[in-house]
């Protein structure tokens, strides 16, 4: 009678989460990882929902250089065997040949530069549709609303990950992401007392997941990977920050 009871709550639990828009049932499970160590236990099943666009936000150019680096940690796990990822934006700032220090190797990313914001939207639109693509990421500032679910529904058809960095954006508003994000910089640390600037090193606030739990942690990245600080342990959810 137990099995019975845990087989219901477990095909209710799906029946939910395909309503809500995110699939991240048994067949999810089997995804590439991501190393995200801690922060995975934010995610449904814990197990971070690719086939979804996730909202970052930059209010200064040292948070969108930081998110960028994170960025391309995801693509890492995102872009193996041999899969490609689209990079749009207005003003990249991206230094190609600096991806091969997140395990992305610049040859795997087709970047795309326009003009306006809303060729962006359109450029990640397409490429959000191509299921030969493991990733598309756009850099712009504002997007309404019903763009964001115009994004939204195109990766529910081809199950392609989005990330949308809106760097310096106006004001924060509701948008149809799974997730929304904001990577901060802090003080970069070297270990053995070797010189040099260290490896990068992010304060990464989960400001909102569909069906999880925000929080915030210390993150680094280091040999290839992922690694969660122990000087900062996960704390309560932040409070949402308004932009003028």
């Amino acid at each position: 009678m137990e099995g019975v009871k845990k087989e219901i709550i477990e095909s209710l639990r799906e029946q939910i989460l395909l309503m809500e828009g995110l699939k991240s049932g048994r067949i999810e499970m089997e995804r590439t990882d991501l190393g995200l160590q801690e922060i995975a236990h934010a995610f449904p099943r814990g197990v971070f929902p690719t086939g979804a666009v996730h909202e970052f936000i930059s209010p200064t150019a040292a948070c969108a250089a930081a998110a960028n680096g994170f960025i391309s940690g995801l693509l890492s796990g995102l872009v193996q065997k041999g899969m490609f990822c689209l990079w749009v934006s207005t003003k990249r700032s991206l230094y190609p040949l600096a991806l091969e220090g997140y395990g992305v190797p610049p040859h795997q990313i087709i970047f795309v530069d326009v003009k306006r914001d809303k060729e962006v939207l359109w450029v990640m639109e397409q490429g959000l549709k191509c299921d030969a693509l493991a990733a598309v990421v756009a850099e712009l500032s504002e997007v309404s609303f019903a763009e964001s679910q115009r994004l939204q529904l195109a990766v529910e058809k081809s199950r392609v990950t989005g990330f949308l960095h809106r760097r310096r954006p106006g004001r924060q508003r509701a948008l149809a992401c799974v997730a929304r994000w904001q990577i901060r910089p802090t003080a970069s640390y070297v270990t053995e007392e070797m010189p040099g600037v260290g490896h990068p090193r992010w304060e990464v606030t989960l400001e909102k997941i569909r069906n999880g739990k925000p929080g915030r942690w210390c993150m680094g990245w280091r040999q290839g990977k992922f690694t969660l600080l122990p000087d900062l342990q996960r704390v309560a959810a932040p409070k949402r920050e308004h932009y003028a």
